[in-house]
């Protein structure tokens, strides 16, 4: 079966940036409101761009989003950011849930078992993101 990876690196302080000039229409436009509801602030969280967001958790999930687009490998569309959610489980692990053009392409090209991995640390999150190909 073959597989497709997808990796990114993302900067905690652009996204800290992002907040900070563009507030609810960036983050509305990014992510979910599972997203944004997971990605509170609580103690021991970096300091945050908007009131209660973690912006190296939100980082974490935007990176996510980039290395899914790169095993999507849309062509013919867009894909909206909104249509890729990372969801944390009560244990700690995530997983992706696709939506919309995301899954149209997902399905499309026969991909499915799709798995994540995402982490911050020292300025930057990454996220590396597997599917299978039947």
């Amino acid at each position: 079966m073959p597989i497709r990876v997808g990796i990114d690196l993302v900067s905690i302080e652009e996204v800290a940036e992002a907040i900070r000039e563009h507030g609810d229409r960036y983050l509305l436009r990014v992510y979910t409101a599972a997203e944004l509801n997971d990605c509170q602030s609580g103690a021991g969280a970096g300091e945050t761009g908007r009131e209660g967001v973690a912006p190296e958790r939100l980082a974490a999930r935007f990176a996510a989003k980039e290395a899914t687009l790169k095993v999507l490998r849309p062509a013919e569309y867009a894909v909206p950011w909104r249509d890729i959610e990372v969801v944390r489980h009560p244990h700690g692990w995530v997983e992706l849930e696709l939506s919309g053009r995301a899954s149209i392409s997902a399905k499309g090209q026969g991909l499915d078992g799709f798995a994540v991995s995402i982490s911050h640390e020292a300025g930057y999150a990454t996220a590396v993101v597997l599917a299978t190909r039947a």
